[in-house]
């Protein structure tokens, strides 16, 4: 016994030094990230947190505190921004054309589009780091076909990062209720509810559902839309509440920092705390619950049908989490999982990881499943053309329809972030819109230099941040909108 008592004593010894040595490792290495700025110090006191959005906390009192929020922030940066930091491109310097105060409208910020006759309601979710602006083109092709659309900003966004580093999933699931509340009370007890989230706005929408489903209190959505969905991400996610523990003192403080980066991008956050994957680990975690639970007590078959879209190269989340993870416990109920693969195009098929590579086969070969499955692939290997290869729900058979749409010639595949943003957008498209502008134009950059002298990397810069297939999936969402019926 007392062999085996200090056997225990000396694998808990061992565990917590080399945890203890990873820490001190990364709180060294985080110090060699660029020093940290006002907008990563200074978060705004007056954003809103999950205790005080409760029932009884209106839309309207959320817009007004939101409206003092970004009046807090603005002025609060007015006065500290260090002189060697007032550059042409640096988003909260007031003199730069990427201003977020000079927009005609900023777009980091809740809006509302009310039509003069109501069909239905959709609350659209945005991602992390993001802001409410990458959900603008979905929201106005809901307005033209008479939904009224709520954007809804989530806490600890929108304004500087710094919020991002003192958030909690809670805020969020908080915010949302609150929004879905809003819109139910908009649109009347009978008119459909459509709920639309991107990335960590898809794990909210999933979420609320979940909780909805236990809980008659909250309103249900009657379909559900998602874009990378953030159901799984990377298992290293698990160690960054670890990671940021020495961060306390002075001489760590940017360990509790994962990126620290010039913000040039207007309406999305490029330096990310850790706290950002603090939370969505554990939102994550709470889905996964939730699946098991209701899954387990037969809740999950009055689940809403869901509409998914995802890029199977995904650097941000789990591609695989959103096939094993969300739709292969979803009910029979109409759902739909419409996948975009790479450009399998021969000049670019060997520069792919094998796993990549294989994993559509392996998923054509799985049992017939709940759901209809789709996937946007080359129709050949010689070329950029594109088919859609359907397989409806309890089938094995394999339907090829053409698509409108090819792969534009330099692009290998679509990225997490690229889904919600159609080719025109003014800031993140390939061809952006010129008659519109927000100081930036990302979407055009065509970079070449040496290597090792920009403080941004690379790979982000040269991400797509716009999708050639948005206008099928706006096809598709009015198409899942307007099939939509009172949940029973």
């Amino acid at each position: 016994m007392h062999r085996l008592l200090g056997w225990i004593v000396n694998v808990l010894v061992a565990t917590l030094s080399v945890l203890a040595t990873i820490v001190l490792i990364y709180a060294l290495q985080a110090r060699r990230l660029p020093d940290l700025q006002p907008w990563h110090t200074q978060a705004p006191a007056g954003e809103m947190q999950a205790a005080e959005l409760d029932a009884g906390f209106t839309l309207d009192r959320y817009l007004g505190r939101e409206q003092d929020l970004f009046e807090e922030t603005r002025t609060g940066l007015l006065q500290s921004i260090p002189l060697e930091q007032q550059l042409p491109g640096n988003r909260y310097w007031a003199q730069s054309p990427n201003y977020q105060w000079l927009f005609p409208r900023d777009w980091n910020r809740s809006f509302e589009l009310r039509p003069a006759r109501i069909e239905g309601g959709a609350l659209l979710l945005h991602g992390l780091t993001d802001s409410p602006y990458s959900m603008r083109a979905i929201a106005r092709a809901l307005f033209d076909r008479g939904y009224y659309v709520l954007a809804l900003r989530m806490p600890g966004h929108g304004t500087v990062p710094a919020a991002l580093a003192q958030v909690t999933w809670q805020d969020w699931m908080a915010a949302t209720r609150l929004g879905a509340r809003a819109v139910r009370s908009q649109i009347g007890a009978d008119a459909p509810l459509l709920m639309v989230g991107y990335s960590n706005g898809a794990a909210l929408s999933v979420k609320h559902q979940l909780d909805a489903l236990e809980d008659a209190s909250l309103p249900r959505a009657d379909r559900i839309v998602l874009m990378s969905p953030m159901i799984g991400i990377s298992p290293s996610a698990a160690l960054a509440r670890l990671l940021g523990r020495l961060s306390f003192i002075p001489y760590f403080v940017k360990s509790a920092w994962t990126e620290v980066q010039p913000e040039f991008n207007p309406f999305k956050f490029n330096s990310f705390p850790l706290n950002g994957a603090v939370q969505t680990r554990a939102l994550t975690e709470e889905i996964s619950r939730g699946i098991g639970r209701l899954e387990g007590n037969g809740g999950l078959a009055r689940m809403p049908p869901i509409l998914a879209f995802q890029s199977l190269l995904d650097s941000t989340v789990s591609t695989r989490a959103v096939v094993r993870t969300l739709f292969a416990h979803l009910p029979a109920n109409g759902s739909e999982l419409v996948l975009f693969d790479f450009n399998r195009n021969a000049v670019f098929a060997t520069a792919f990881k094998r796993s990549d590579r294989e994993f559509l086969r392996t998923l054509f070969d799985d049992d017939p499943r709940a759901y209809r499955l789709q996937v946007i692939t080359n129709n050949s290997e010689h070329g950029s053309a594109t088919v859609r290869k359907s397989i409806a729900a309890r089938s094995r058979e394999i339907v090829e329809h053409g698509m409108d749409v090819g792969y534009p010639r330099s692009v290998y595949s679509l990225s997490h972030i690229a889904l919600p943003f159609p080719v025109s957008d003014p800031v993140y498209g390939l061809e952006p819109d010129y008659t519109e502008s927000f100081g930036v134009r990302l979407g055009t950059l065509v970079l070449h230099g040496e290597h090792n002298a920009l403080a941004v990397p690379l790979e982000q810069l040269t991400r797509l941040g716009s999708n050639p297939f948005y206008p099928y999936l706006e096809q598709r969402v009015l198409q899942w909108a307007s099939a939509t019926g009172a949940t029973p």
